[in-house]
């Protein structure tokens, strides 16, 4: 099938298979029927014609009497004047024949012996007649049988969809999470849906597991990561308090600012694995307003734009919502885009703007490939120009935050050069 043509859905398959299935069958049977008819029809005439003119030449004429036929019958003969062959007639072939005209059918019967010509011409008017109401009758019947066809293919569908409609419906709204959820294929039978529900078991229970094992492990680092990480952040803050010369006191400045992206980290994937959604309750009151995690986040990159050269700016384009959002997953999407724009830009500008649906982050940076702009967002993957010591986790997550938040992400190259990542709510 063309992949311009969508496939259609598998009931509505199942009801033109078995209305097309009667309607070429019903057709072939029609056809049959109809060559049936009409070959019955000039063998049974023929042999009625024949009859009559043995009777007409064997007893009438040979008796001297006149032909004793129907109203709707002729006799004509080529060595009787009275009975004088027709000029349309007189070049007829031997045997049977029909004669059909816009306003005239008849039933052509010639008999030659020795050099004399007989002609046996019968009205076909009213066999004709029954002929169409049998001819009718049939085409009716056939619609009826199509039509027939359509409802018990729609009913035939329906019957079959249902256990399949149902099992989907099942695997949808599957909590995998819970062990002793009675199996699906407990309620099928035996048959090629109860083996898919059997399927759909075995993967259902290992995507429980590993989803199980996933939010296991990242409760447990985040649990244990704190306490190292408040050990770390109390001693910056007593170390803080000493009398420190600058450069001591930028070290303690960046060791504190690592910890504290540690932690928002560590809660990123927290609210990840315990499927946040939309809520913000796991979050308590971490919420902050579009243009507060922006401002946070502009003040926490710009003295690292303005070391390596760039100029970094903060606008609005259009008066951007007020509503609050999950702080934690806002700021890791914010912080990652601008550590990208980071990285792949040596020199020019990162601009942030806030929009009323969303927010852009642009750079004059190298850019990305056509060819690469689906694959940067999948889990370990870097640019072909890639520095640092990334593990290619930062577009993945952010991706992923998107998809748990029902945002939307999308990157495009801008004319002049560089990435335009954009992010609408």
């Amino acid at each position: 099938m063309s992949e311009h043509m969508p496939l259609q859905p598998f009931s509505r398959r199942i009801v033109i298979a078995f209305t097309l299935m009667t309607f070429v069958v019903s057709g072939m049977m029609l056809l049959g029927m109809f060559y049936a008819i009409r070959s019955v029809e000039k063998e049974l005439i023929s042999r009625s014609l024949d009859k009559t003119m043995d009777r007409v030449l064997n007893e009438d004429l040979s008796e001297g009497k006149p032909p004793s036929l129907n109203t709707d019958t002729w006799f004509f003969a080529s060595d009787h004047l009275e009975y004088a062959i027709p000029e349309q007639l007189s070049r007829m072939p031997s045997g049977f024949s029909e004669i059909v005209t816009d306003d005239e059918a008849y039933y052509v019967y010639v008999r030659k012996t020795g050099k004399q010509r007989y002609v046996l011409m019968q009205d076909q008017h009213t066999f004709e007649r029954y002929e169409q109401s049998i001819f009718k009758s049939m085409a009716l019947g056939f619609l009826l049988t199509v039509v027939g066809a359509w409802g018990l293919g729609q009913l035939t569908a329906k019957r079959v969809m249902a256990p399949i409609s149902r099992l989907a419906k099942e695997v949808h709204q599957r909590e995998f999470s819970q062990a002793s959820t009675t199996p699906l294929a407990a309620h099928y039978a035996n048959d090629e849906i109860g083996a898919l529900a059997k399927a759909f078991d075995t993967s259902l229970h290992r995507l429980g597991e590993a989803l199980d094992r996933e939010r296991l492990f990242t409760s447990d680092v985040s649990h244990e990561l704190r306490t190292p990480l408040m050990i770390i952040a109390t001693s910056c803050e007593l170390l803080a308090a000493d009398h420190l010369n600058p450069r001591e006191r930028e070290q303690i400045e960046r060791i504190a600012r690592a910890a504290e992206e540690m932690r928002s980290l560590a809660e990123t994937f927290l609210a990840l694995a315990r499927g946040a959604g939309n809520s913000d309750q796991w979050a308590g009151n971490n919420t902050g307003t579009l243009v507060e995690i922006a401002g946070e986040e502009y003040a926490r990159w710009l003295p690292e734009m303005q070391n390596k050269g760039l100029e970094f700016m903060m606008r609005m384009e259009t008066p951007p919502q007020t509503v609050p959002m999950n702080a934690v997953l806002l700021r890791a999407v914010l912080g990652n885009l601008l550590r990208n724009a980071w990285h792949y830009t040596e020199q020019g500008w990162v601009r942030l703007t806030l929009e009323t649906d969303g927010f852009r982050v642009e750079d004059s940076g190298i850019g990305i490939p056509e060819q690469e702009k689906e694959r940067v967002f999948q889990t370990f993957t870097r640019g072909a120009e890639a520095r640092g010591e990334g593990l290619g986790l930062g577009l993945s997550l952010v991706k992923r935050i998107c998809k748990n938040q029902g945002w939307d992400i999308t990157l495009d190259t801008l004319p002049e050069g560089g990435s335009s990542f954009r992010v609408r709510f």
